[in-house]
Formats: C-alpha cells, structure tokens, sequence
C-alpha cells in the first residue's frame, strides 16, 4: 500500500518554481485548464476518455452520446422530448410509483383536484411509496399535499409521524406557509406527532424565507403543541435566524430567553457564527467573552467560525493568528478548522500554502477525512491539476476514507471543467452502481456542461435519470437550464423550461426573462416574447410567491 498522502509530496515538489524552470518541456502553466503529459503519463483506467471529435452539425450536436456509455443511456431514457417532468408511454407497465407520478404530471389547480385525480387508482399505498412519491414531488406542493391527502383517506392507512413531517417541510420550502400551519394544527390532534423535529423545519423554512419573527412566534407557540421550550429548542431558533441572514434576531432572542433557559456553549458558538457570516468581528469577540461569562470555554468550533470568515476575505495573516491564538490557548485545530483553511488558500490561488496545511495538520495529530479529501479535490480541479485531483480520489479507498456525495461531486466538477464528459458521466454511473446517491447538485454539474455542449439527449437522459432517483428539479435547476439553454443558442428548449418553470410555481430573475424575451426577438419568435413579457409584468408586482422554492442546498466545497 502506498504511504499516506505520498502524492501531497509530489504535488509540493511538481509545483517548485525550480524544477519547471530546470526542465522546460514538462513546466506547467499555472492554472492551465488540462493536466499536461508530465503530470499525467498514465490515467487510471476509469479515467480514460473518449477522444471522438464532436460531430460539425447541430443536430448531430443534440443527438451525439459518447459511444461507450451509449447503452447506459438509451435504456434510462423515457421520452424523447427534454422535459423535467417525463411521462412513461403505458399505463400497464408501470409499477405504482410510475402508476402515481403519471397522474401527479399533469397540472392540476389545487392539492383537492390532484387528489380527486387519483381515486381511479387501487392499490394500498405503503408508507415507502409515500416517502418516494413526496421527496419526487418535493419542489412542487400542490400534487405532494394532494397524493398525501389522498393516502390519508385510504381506509387502513395512516401516515407516519415522519411523513408528516416531510409533508411540513416541503410546504415551508415552497412557502405555502398557510396550508404548513393547517398540517401542524392537523398533526396537534394527532397524539404524539407534533415534536421538536416538527417545529425545526417550521422555524427553519420561515427563517429562510425571512420571516423571523413568524419564526420567533412558531417558537413561542412551541408549547401549545406539546413541545419544551428548552436549550435544545431554543439553540434550533438562534441557528435558524443566522441561516436566515438575521444575526441581530439570533441576538434579540438570546437577550430574551437567557434569563428563563439555559445557553450551551453551542449557542454562543452559532450566535459567533452569524456575526462572522455578517463580517461584523467585534460582536463575534463579544459573544466570546460572554461564553466566557457563563462559564463556557471558546472551542475549536468558536475559533474555526473566525478562519472560516477571515479565509473568505483572503486575510490570511488573521487567520494565522486565530491558529496561533487557539494553540496559546490549549485549543489545536481539528481536521474541520484545516479543511477550511486549505480551502480557502486554494480558492485564493495559493495552492502550494493549501498543499502545505497537511503537514501542519499532522503535526496537530489530526487524520485527513471526507470532507479534507474533498477539498482537495476541488482545489485541485480549480488550479487545473485533473490527474492530481484524480489521484486523490483514488487514493481515499487505499486510505479507508468513504467517498461521499461532495467528493463525487467535486470530482464531477473537475470533469466538466475540463470538458470530460465521458468521465464525468462515468463517475455518476459509479455513484449509481454504489451507494452513494446524487444530489440536486450533482446533476446541475452535468446539465450545465449538457447545455454548453449542445448534447440534447444527454441532457434529457440526465433529467429521466434525476426524476428516477426521486430528486426534484428546484429553482436553481430551471434557472440553470433557461440561462444555459439561451446561452448555447437553444432558445427554443430555454423557453420551453420557461414555461414549465413557471407552470410548476417558480418565480424567475427578472434578468432570465429580459435576456430571454431579447433572444426570441431577435429568432422571431414573437408569440414567446410577448408572452416572457407577459410574465416579466407579473413577476414585478408580486417578486415573492407562494410556489417559489427556497434557494437551493449547495455542497460546502462548492
């Protein structure tokens, strides 16, 4: 087995100023967007692409497939038209998830009508159905509340505290904040259903859709419902506010409650994490003395909130004297506070600082894990090092590190930078093949590089594939997809997504719909443009709806 980490050796010595000026023939152009022969003499083998020329004509352009995952993709796809939302051509050859989603695809006015719909169905749904029917239909309220409402008036079914809860959370991300409040005061009459974890996606949801004081008042209310107002809760509500951009609510509500419930550390440690978010240090220092105050010791949480910040603004002398102070202090760093360092140097430019962290890492005795790989694998692809990024990821087996959806992910956007699609292809067929399910922001990756390459059935074999997995397209996904589209000349499919977006209840940037109307002028597609008008009139007058979802997780590399 190789030595851990031999490869950080070789990166620190690739990148000498003295070796690549002592060999010009295997320098490397800092930066430079492909890996050079001298980096990588060989590729693994599950790297290794296809070198096929892109075919002259747009229409070859929509149709091309990489020939060796051709099978792989013809077999997944269910139509033939791109579209978010697929339809399976029969009825009797569908199990009952297709047999449900196929009704759930048409566009129905209300969560009643959705339900009605489904009556001519007759199977007894189980509760695993549910669960995949609602994370399918997780961006679009009206038929996940319909199929619920359905389900709950089968006779010999009843939901799941759990699913009621993932009910709860989909209505608060599309802020359909109304019919959120009427499946909680449902789930009241119901023993034992409303519980912490309820409460915490209602508090969460209204935060970030910048109600925070209908968050503070659902705390409130927590009570009523059966559920203690304790540290636990109360620590839930400050790290909901800060996440919902309002650190000044996280602090009112400490000055409020801190007389009658108990702070953790873990409050001053989020209170910290809100001021620093807000660049705003001195408060972040003064929530510090008052952990001190009550008897708590800043850890190395309270001091990583700091690197994380400073690191964002490039002031890396701060951030080295944050390190120093948490050593001075009986605090060394943990692998969380390297991660974010290396990060950040690497984000800045500063490859070979980030490279170097390890060895200080070592010395503090911390293991690189999941999320330091990952990192580095990010950094590496950003600084155009795809075979060193490479082979960190193989390495991470050999080392007993798990691959997770962010490394995947990273290692995806490595790919797709480098215009390697057969290897960024490959790699979510591994996922697939693995245990290691994508995220929403797995496909964005390949949709966008599906988009600038004009590879139409691969983008609609991406789509079918997403909606497989059960993972909803968001906001950001259609947004993605409009901007992209438009941008590679597919003004057509754009505003077909268009439409679609806001059948389903998402509001656009102004600005997606003012290039897009400029687009279809300048095609003649004046009936489009009139009405991308249409909509743009409508959206200013009512900028927050209650379809609109909320902006989308992203990974924490990324």
């Amino acid at each position: 087995m190789p030595s851990k980490f031999r490869f950080l050796k070789l990166f620190t010595h690739r990148l000498s100023p003295r070796t690549a000026a002592a060999n010009g023939s295997h320098r490397f152009l800092y930066g430079n967007p492909l890996c050079t022969m001298a980096e990588s003499p060989e590729l693994p083998p599950w790297l290794k692409f296809s070198d096929t020329p892109t075919p002259p004509d747009a229409d070859s352009d929509d149709n091309f497939v990489i020939p060796s995952l051709a099978h792989w993709v013809d077999t997944h796809m269910l139509t033939t038209k791109p579209k978010v939302l697929t339809q399976s051509p029969k009825q009797d050859n569908l199990d009952e998830l297709e047999a449900v989603t196929k009704v759930l695809q048409k566009r129905y006015p209300s969560p009643e009508l959705a339900s009605l719909a489904l009556d001519g169905l007759s199977f007894q749904p189980s509760s695993g159905l549910v669960s995949q029917v609602l994370n399918r239909f997780s961006n679009d309220w009206v038929p996940a509340l319909g199929f619920f409402k359905w389900a709950k008036s089968l006779t010999g079914y009843r939901h799941s505290p759990e699913l009621y809860n993932l009910m709860v959370d989909i209505l608060g991300k599309c802020r359909s904040f109304d019919s959120m409040s009427e499946l909680v005061e449902e789930m009241a009459r119901l023993e034992g259903y409303v519980t912490l974890e309820t409460m915490t996606k209602v508090m969460r949801r209204l935060a970030r859709a910048r109600k925070h004081e209908d968050a503070i008042e659902a705390f409130g209310r927590m009570e009523k419902f059966g559920v203690k107002k304790d540290t636990a809760a109360l620590n839930v509500l400050i790290d909901a506010l800060v996440k919902g951009d309002s650190v000044e609510h996280a602090h009112k509500v400490v000055l409020e409650f801190k007389g009658s419930i108990p702070l953790s550390s873990r409050s001053f440690n989020v209170l910290m994490h809100g001021w620093c978010r807000a660049r705003d240090f001195d408060n972040a220092r003064k929530a510090m003395e008052d952990m001190k105050e009550h008897g708590f010791e800043p850890d190395v949480f309270s001091y990583t909130n700091f690197i994380e910040a400073y690191g964002h603004e490039r002031d890396f002398r701060k951030v080295d004297q944050v390190l120093e102070e948490m050593r001075e202090n009986g605090c060394p760093p943990n692998a969380v506070t390297y991660t974010s360092v290396m990060l950040h140097l690497g984000k800045a430019g500063q490859l070979r600082k980030a490279l170097e962290v390890y060895e200080k890492m070592k010395s503090d005795g911390c293991v690189a894990d999941t999320p330091f790989y990952s990192s580095m694998i990010f950094i590496l692809g950003k600084a155009g090092r795809l075979k060193d990024a490479c082979d960190v990821f193989e390495d991470m087996p050999k080392q007993g590190v798990v691959r997770d959806v962010v490394t995947y992910n990273s290692m995806i956007s490595t790919a797709c930078a480098h215009s390697r699609e057969e290897t960024a292809l490959r790699l979510l067929k591994e996922m697939e093949d693995g245990s290691c399910k994508p995220n929403v922001g797995t496909y964005h990756r390949l949709l966008k590089m599906c988009c600038k390459k004009k590879r139409m059935k691969v983008l609609k074999f991406l789509l079918d594939h997403m909606f497989k997995n059960n993972i909803s397209p968001d906001l950001a996904t259609y947004s993605l997809l409009v901007n992209a589209l438009r941008k590679s000349g597919k003004v057509e499919d754009a505003y077909s997504f268009l439409e679609e977006m806001v059948l389903r209840g998402f509001t656009p940037k102004p600005s997606t719909l003012k290039k897009l109307a400029g687009e279809l002028e300048s095609k003649s597609m004046l009936e489009e443009k009139v009405r991308v008008e249409e909509w743009m009139d409508r959206f200013s007058q009512n900028l927050i709806r209650p379809g609109l979802s909320d902006r989308s997780d992203r990974d924490p590399v990324t």
